[in-house]
Parts: C-alpha cells; structure tokens; sequence
C-alpha cells in the first residue's frame, strides 16, 4: 500500500523593507502561491514585516502580517525562519539584522549588494558556522539568475573571465545618448524624471553599484575573497555626445562594462576587478543591451560563452530573485554562499593592468591653437603609443576648445598612460582627457 508523506511545515519569513521589492515579494508570494509551494515543496508563508511608515498604501492589508516597528525584533522571534532584508546600505541597520539573525538561528536573503560586497565574507562565515543559509541572489542584476548560474551551472568549470553590464541607469543614459544625440546631462535628467536614475546618482554613474556587484561575481566565479577596495572604477560622467557619435562612427557602441579575470604574473595568480566605459564592437553580444537591461558573460573553459540577460532592476524582477533564494531555502538545499567554504577562498592580490594589451579610444579636448596636434603625438610617440587612426572635430560651442580623438593599436596599457602622463599639466589641454579602452570580441 502506498502511503503519503506528511506535509512539511510552511517556511515562515519575515520581511524588513516594504519599498518596491520587498511590496514586489508579496505580491509574488500571493499571485504564484500555489505554483511557489508545488516547486518549493512546501508553502512560503509571511509572517512578519517591518517598514518606516504603517499607514503607507501598498496594494495589500499589512494587517494581515505581525508589524514591527524595528526589524530586530525579527531575530527572537521564535516563530521566523527566514529574514528578508530588503532595507538597503553597506552597514548599519541591515549589517546588525543579519548579524543578529545568524547567530539567533536563522537563514538570511538580502538585495544589498553594497552590505554583501563590503561585509561578505563576515556574513558568510556566520552562516556556515550553523549550517545555514546566505542568499543574494537579488543583489546581482535583478532578475537574471546570475549568481546562482556561476555558483552551480558553471560549478564544473575553471572561469577564465566574466564581464557584463552591471548597471541599468548607466546603460540607459548611454544608449539614450546614442539613439537621441543629447549629452550626458541632459540625458541623465530625463532618466531620473523617468525613475531610472536616483535623485542622486552618483553610485550609479561614477560605477560604484557596478563595482559592488562585480566583487561579488568575482567572489563566485573564481573562488576568490570578494574584495570591493580592489576594484578599478571608472564611471560615465566624462562620456560626450561627441564620443557616442564617434563611437558610433567606428562600428562601436559604448557600455560601462564590469570585467574581473585571473591571471598568472610571476607565478602568482591575480584578480584584476575593474569597472569602465568600453567601446564594443556592434557584433559583441553586449552592444545590443540597450536601455535599462542587464548582461553578463561567463567564459568557462569547458562550457565557452555563455550570456546571462534580463531585467537588471524593478519590483518584479528582483523579487523574483528573491524568492527563487526562499524556494531553496524551503526545498532544503545547502552550499556555500560563494561556491566553496570561506576557509578556502582564495586571498588573491589584486593584479596590474598595466602590461596586459588592448586597443584604446582616446579623446582630448583643446585649445584650438596650432601646435596641439603635434604635441599629442609626440606625447604618444615617446610613451611608445601606435596610432591606428586620428580624427580632429569641429569647436565645441563658443568657447574655442576642440576635440581630437585617436584611436591606437593594441599595445600595453602602461603605454598609453606613460604617454597621458607626458601631457599632465600641458596648458595645450581643457580637460581631462577621457580612455575609453576596445572590448575585445
């Protein structure tokens, strides 16, 4: 006689942070219900939530769920099995919640990427010191499954590179710029009238949120200490219609691109983590990522390329993300939260960028005055820089500046730094001149 398997207890959770995702999992959790508990195994019930305003309006009776005022009280409650930290910021608060958490017996998930990035590995060694759970899958590219496609689809494989389009409001402004011709400021507004950029945006533009998410791929994809301080960053406020056009003119497209590998140099393998705009070949499969989308590529050395790609941001993309952690949770399943223990992560040094070879798109801005040229490229000659084109532009606006823009060969990136450092204080330059490097294919 067959006999039936009794029902496992729903996995209770309590949720700090009723913004948009967190509001998101609810609706998730209540429209899917029954499709969430076939797959999960069991239901996924909340029971607890905490936000700043009570009274907010957010499509659903909040009555429904224990309210708490502070989520700390989250962690001695006897009657949670899960936090949910959907509140934001590398510390405080939600630092103090997961802390709490852990050592009060329970499983966390969070979206923070600035918390993981920064205190990562703290957090993980609490969670495997009780056997228990860490996830994040949201905190990476919203609802693209990257995290856990790193951590167990390419588990076989020695990652030789991974590199994406972390960051939607940058992706938007520079796309924008492309498709309407108007500078960065002007399209930087429009995106923040729209809701695609913060009121203050700096982490986005200046490749902060980028940098965060990429330390914590680099963590995954090659077995190393997640290291935020490491990361190169470099953002997209410099970037001019001028050089969309240009960009444009060439076969390119320009996307601030995150790129972490490992190499060996002098018998001591590296992690170089950076963030910067590129210009990508129309053929890549990143140059077709417009507007406010997400991508990742993950080079394995048995799978090949393999892209990641969906919605980087918004309610329900994150909250999908969210939920699919709580379903492995519900189901069970266990694993580091950075694919292999803490105690065997790997304490790389960060790498030199210096002698590795690329091509590189250089832009200046200056004094329309004869001379410059001529002093622009004795400044690449003498740092051993190979010019493969040049191009001289018109004036920009009334102020008699010029830009002159080149593109070299593939040679050293210490080269063309040498070679910029020459031109450090020439009176011939405006501005600051902007690299803008060649994504290989």
């Amino acid at each position: 006689m067959a006999t039936t398997s009794p029902a496992k207890p729903p996995l209770r959770i309590a949720i700090a942070g009723l913004g948009t995702v967190g509001a998101g999992v609810i609706r998730l959790l209540e429209t899917n219900r029954d499709l969430i508990t076939a797959r999960a195994g069991r239901a996924i019930d909340v029971v607890a939530v905490s936000a700043r305003d009570r009274s907010k309006d957010r499509g659903f009776d909040v009555s429904q769920f224990d309210w708490c005022d502070s989520p700390t009280a989250f962690a001695s409650n006897p009657d949670v099995d899960v936090v949910v930290e959907l509140i934001g910021g590398e510390a405080g608060l939600p630092l103090d919640l997961a802390r709490d958490a852990f050592t009060s017996n329970k499983h966390f998930v969070t979206a923070n990427k600035a918390m993981v990035a920064h205190h990562g590995m703290e957090l993980a060694k609490l969670a495997e010191s009780d056997a228990l759970q860490f996830k994040f899958e949201a905190a990476v590219a919203g609802g693209i499954p990257v995290v856990k496609g790193l951590r167990e689809g390419t588990s076989a494989n020695a990652l030789t590179k991974v590199y994406g389009i972390l960051n939607g409001t940058c992706n938007y402004i520079l796309s924008e710029m492309e498709a309407t011709g108007a500078d960065f400021s002007e399209t930087l507004a429009e995106a923040q009238a729209l809701g695609y950029a913060e009121a203050d945006p700096t982490f986005d533009i200046e490749g902060i949120d980028a940098a965060h998410k990429l330390a914590i791929l680099a963590a995954i994809g090659f077995g190393a200490q997640v290291d935020f301080a490491a990361v190169h960053v470099n953002g997209i406020v410099q970037v001019r219609a001028a050089d969309i056009a240009q960009a444009d003119a060439l076969g390119f497209v320009i996307r601030l691109i995150a790129e972490a590998d490992v190499q060996d140099e002098a018998g001591e393998a590296k992690l170089l983590q950076r963030v910067r705009p590129c210009l990508v070949a129309k053929d890549h499969p990143l140059a077709p990522v417009d507007g406010p989308t997400n991508a990742v590529v993950a080079e394995g050395n048995f799978s090949g390329r393999l892209l990641f790609q969906g919605a980087g941001a918004g309610d329900g993309p994150t909250a999908s993300a969210v939920v699919a952690d709580l379903i492995d949770i519900a189901r069970g399943e266990t694993g580091a939260p950075f694919s292999v223990p803490v105690a065997q992560l790997a304490p790389l040094a960060p790498a030199d960028p210096g002698h590795r070879t690329e091509r590189t798109y250089l832009r200046f801005t200056v004094n329309d005055r004869p001379g410059v040229l001529a002093e622009i490229t004795a400044a690449m000659r003498d740092g051993d820089v190979s010019i493969e084109s040049l191009i001289q532009q018109g004036r920009v606006g009334d102020g008699g500046e010029v830009l002159v823009a080149m593109v070299t060969h593939e040679g050293p990136e210490a080269n063309v730094r040498r070679a910029l450092q020459l031109l450090e204080g020439s009176d011939s330059l405006t501005g600051e001149p902007l690299v803008l490097p060649i994504l290989p294919n």
